[in-house]
């Protein structure tokens, strides 16, 4: 399904975008408004072309989906799935909680990841048949199975709905704490068990398909909030979780 090639490709990738990302950081960088408000930057912009440019001279045959370029052959069997800089607004912010997202999806499903933190050095990588490791060496979920222990992130609950809101708050209310902020620097945090999961809602496919493969190699679970796996047509409703009955009790909460 990958092979060694694949995983030192989606190195590659993260290094460059990290090299084009590093000079803007706390930089003066110009923001622009995109059509759905989201802001965006000429780091974004520029990360995610060299990670094109990279896939398209290894990987010709491959597609490819990216938050700023859009999609290029989607419905190809493996295609990679780019978001050069998840937490735009962190970035803006001169906060290093922001993170590039590469992800890649065999026949629909998310098979490799890595979550790459390109100021403080953190590198999540999952994949397949392997355990996830962060900056090399294994990383691991807390055996956290009850919500009333658990640490939990969300990234802001202006990304909730009103009623989705409303479902969060009831799993808010049992956690031990809520941590805001952290976008994608919250799943490897659960990985690597400082997190015990994170809850969210309209995520986007190049939001989260970087994610399943860390949490998962790292034994934890990722699905959307009625337990089902991730997928093209998923609703953008996600719960990250250190173990199945921490998933179990945060879904019925939820639900």
């Amino acid at each position: 399904m990958i092979d060694a090639a694949d995983i030192a490709l989606a190195h590659q990738l993260a290094d460059a975008a990290g090299a084009v990302i590093r000079p803007w950081f706390r930089g003066g960088v110009t923001v622009e408004s995109k059509g759905d408000e989201s802001p965006v930057t000429a780091a974004d912009r520029a990360a995610e072309a060299e990670m094109r440019r990279l896939i398209a001279a290894a990987r010709p045959q491959d597609g490819v989906i990216g938050e700023e370029y859009g999609d290029d052959r989607p419905d190809a069997a493996r295609v990679w799935v780019l978001d050069p800089i998840d937490g735009t607004r962190a970035f803006i912010a001169g906060r290093p909680l922001f993170g590039t997202l590469i992800g890649l999806m065999v026949d629909g499903a998310p098979v490799l990841g890595v979550i790459d933190q390109c100021i403080i050095g953190d590198r999540w990588l999952g994949a397949h048949g392997q355990p996830t490791t962060l900056n090399g060496q294994p990383a691991t979920t807390r055996p956290c199975a009850a919500l009333a222990a658990a640490h939990i992130g969300t990234t802001s609950p202006h990304a909730f709905t009103t009623a989705d809101l409303t479902a969060f708050t009831r799993v808010q209310q049992a956690a031990r704490d809520t941590l805001y902020g952290g976008d994608c620097h919250n799943y490897g945090l659960v990985a690597s068990g400082h997190l015990d999961a994170v809850v969210e809602a309209s995520l986007k496919v190049h939001d989260w398909a970087a994610l399943v493969p860390v949490i998962e190699g790292a034994g934890g679970t990722m699905t959307d909030w009625a337990g089902r796996r991730l997928a093209l047509g998923s609703d953008g409703r996600v719960i990250a979780a250190a173990t199945a009955a921490l998933a179990a009790d945060i879904q019925a909460r939820l639900a």
